[in-house]
Order: C-alpha cells, then sequence, then structure tokens
C-alpha cells in the first residue's frame, strides 16, 4: 500500500544541535527563566494519585466481561498508562524530588513503573539524558530508529505497523545501537515490577493483567498521544529537527509537547514549560509547531516524504560521557 519512500538514509549534518546555543542566549537576555527550575512539588502527588486510579481500576476490570476490559484498555487504561511513561520522563530529570535527592527520583520512578507492568523506568533515565546530551548522536541516541527500520517500514502500510510497532522497536533498540552493562537499579526494577505483577495476578487473576500490559503496548502504539514520539524529532521540515505540540493533549502528558522548550531546558519541570515561551516568545514564535499529534500520525504515514530515515543524524567528536 502506497509508493516506496525515496528517503534512502538519514539527514546527515555536521552542525551542533541548536538547543545549547538557544539556551544560552536565551538566558542573557532572560536570566530570570533559571529561576523557573528545580523539582515541581506537585508532581509526586500527581504521579500518587494517578498510580491510585489505576490500582482501583485493576479492581474495577477483575469482574467485568473481556469485551468491556478491551474497551476500557484502549479508552482509559492506554492514556494513564501512556501518561504514566511521561510522568517517568519527568522523574528521569529528577523533577519530583530535586537534584539533591536523585536516588529518591529513581525509587519514585520505580513506583509510577507498577501500574505500566513493563519495568523500564532505570533503563529510561540511562539511555535518555544521552538523547539530551548527544541528540542525534550517531551509536548514542537511541530514540532514532536503526537501518532496518529505515530501510524496511517505506511504505504507507509497513508505515502503519511500524507506529503500532513503536514499544517493541523502543524496547529493543538500546540492544541494538547502544548497549549497556545492567545496572544494580535495573535489577531492582525488574526485580520490584515482577513481584508487583506477580501479586497483581495472584489477588485478582488476569484481566487486571492484561488491562495493564495490553494498555501499556496500546498506548504507546496507535494511539493519540504516541503521535508525541513521531511529532518530536522527525523531520518534517528540512532544517529543524525538533518540534512543539500545542494542543490540549498537553495536559495529559505533562506538556511534554513543549519540547522545544524542554530540550533547551531540561531542568525545568513540564509545569512550567508554557513559561519559557511566555516569556522569550521571538525564540519559539516562529519554530515550526504543531496542534494535532492525530494529524501528525496521519501526515507520517500518508507522506511518501517521510520514513523512519527522516531523522537528523550527527557523528559526534570529542570525549563522549554516557550515563
Amino acid at each position: 500500500m502506497g509508493n516506496r519512500v525515496a528517503r534512502e538514509d538519514y539527514e546527515w549534518v555536521y552542525t551542533d544541535q541548536p538547543h545549547a546555543d538557544r539556551r544560552k542566549e536565551i538566558l542573557a537576555k532572560y536570566p530570570e527563566i533559571k529561576s523557573l527550575m528545580g523539582p515541581d512539588p506537585r508532581l509526586k502527588w500527581i504521579v500518587c494519585m494517578m498510580v491510585g486510579i489505576q490500582f482501583l481500576a485493576f479492581y474495577l476490570v477483575k469482574d467485568l466481561d473481556w469485551k468491556w476490559v478491551l474497551f476500557w484498555t484502549y479508552v482509559f487504561g492506554s492514556c494513564i498508562n501512556h501518561s504514566m511513561t511521561l510522568a517517568i520522563h519527568e522523574i528521569s530529570h529528577n523533577t519530583a524530588f530535586g537534584n539533591n535527592r536523585a536516588k529518591w527520583n529513581r525509587w519514585f520512578a520505580m513506583f509510577a513503573n507498577l501500574p505500566i507492568g513493563l519495568p523500564y523506568s532505570a533503563s529510561f533515565k540511562r539511555y535518555h539524558l544521552d538523547h539530551h546530551r548527544y541528540l542525534g548522536g550517531d551509536g548514542v541516541d537511541v530514540d532514532i530508529p536503526t537501518d532496518f527500520e529505515g530501510w524496511f517500514f517505506c511504505t504507507r502500510f509497513r508505515k502503519f505497523v511500524w507506529i503500532i510497532l513503536q514499544p517493541l522497536f523502543y524496547a529493543i533498540r538500546p540492544l541494538c545501537i547502544n548497549p549497556k552493562p545492567i545496572s544494580h537499579l535495573e535489577l531492582a526494577n525488574v526485580a520490584v515490577q515482577f513481584t508487583f505483577n506477580a501479586l497483581l495476578y495472584w489477588l485478582w487473576g488476569a484481566k487486571p493483567m492484561v488491562y495493564m500490559l495490553a494498555g501499556s503496548m496500546l498506548g504507546m502504539g496507535l494511539h493519540p498521544i504516541s503521535g508525541h514520539f513521531i511529532a518530536e524529532h522527525y523531520m518534517f521540515l528540512k532544517g529543524h529537527e525538533t518540534y512543539s505540540y500545542y494542543g490540549s493533549l498537553n495536559l495529559l502528558t505533562f506538556n511534554v509537547g513543549y519540547h522545544n522548550e524542554h530540550h533547551d531546558f531540561p531542568s525545568i519541570p513540564g509545569r512550567r514549560l508554557p513559561l519559557v515561551k511566555k516569556i522569550a516568545p521571538e525564540f519559539y514564535d516562529d519554530l515550526p509547531c504543531y496542534t494535532s499529534w492525530v494529524k501528525v500520525l496521519y501526515d507520517f504515514i500518508m507522506d511518501d516524504e517521510l520514513s523512519p530515515y527522516s531523522r537528523v543524524k550527527r557523528k559526534l567528536k570529542g570525549d563522549i560521557k554516557l550515563e
């Protein structure tokens, strides 16, 4: 279905990522932005509420017919679980308890991980900081699809399948691009998560397990919120490698749509990112942006110029310090 995408390689550039320079320019003009940095005291309470909501949902779905389990899995559970992954994204920047209590953030991320069912919070932290530090870095940034993904998922139908399988590729991509030794925190994450999963199954049976695991897979696959995976860094316009989204789904996603602002100031919590744009509008108003993640998904599938290869990539120079 659809023509084969003409692009056969990434968009290779020989310049540094734009965010460090823009951050310096903004801080030179608006030093008050520094006051936005630091932990968000509301975040931990919001996360606890969301975890509690999912625990209640686990209890409620255990007695439903399977058709209703599947219905609520996609309509409700997938939204909450995808939102929980973005809470873990927030926590990975130490915005729950601050940089001085880094370990508290790591353990709290494991708590936020519980309703997702798949132990990933500890690994996400390690790879995500590399993504910020070395955006588009060859062999380092695992947000960049592999050569196989770019080569194979090159028609409309295959791109559609690729979007459905996003959770799978995000899981295996680090093993192909930038494998790292397993850390003690990752082992703890696995132990805590699998213990919780076993306890959930023992208490309430298979239906909450399906609701939890299928909700995570569906929420990160063909789902309106998953449009942010494509919107953030896929090159819809030549010369632009990061894009912001200014739409209502930011309310469910800790303002991850403010992605240029986030990469410029990763230590500012999502709740305060709109203030960055408000304080320094001249740095963001002329940048290309989106107002619909659903349209991003549609355009990515239907545009024969776009594919997993539509990413800016660069060779890294000098010392590389990985997490």
